[in-house]
């Protein structure tokens, strides 16, 4: 396959691109990780999440 007199931009800017994918998938993985701690934590002193109030008819 030639890429011509571009191939090392290209191979490059591909390149760039698969690692901010892979940073963002972390990014999410380690957020994901911290935000269940945070709210095993919560639910450990007993905090509650709040439910949405009934609407009466």
């Amino acid at each position: 396959m030639d890429l011509g007199p571009h191939a090392s931009f290209i191979l490059a800017s591909y390149g760039l691109c698969v690692l901010t994918v892979l940073v963002l998938f972390a990014w999410v993985f380690l957020d994901k990780a911290a935000q269940d701690k945070a709210l095993s934590e919560l639910a450990a002193q007993g905090v509650k999440r709040a439910q949405p109030k009934k609407e009466r008819s």
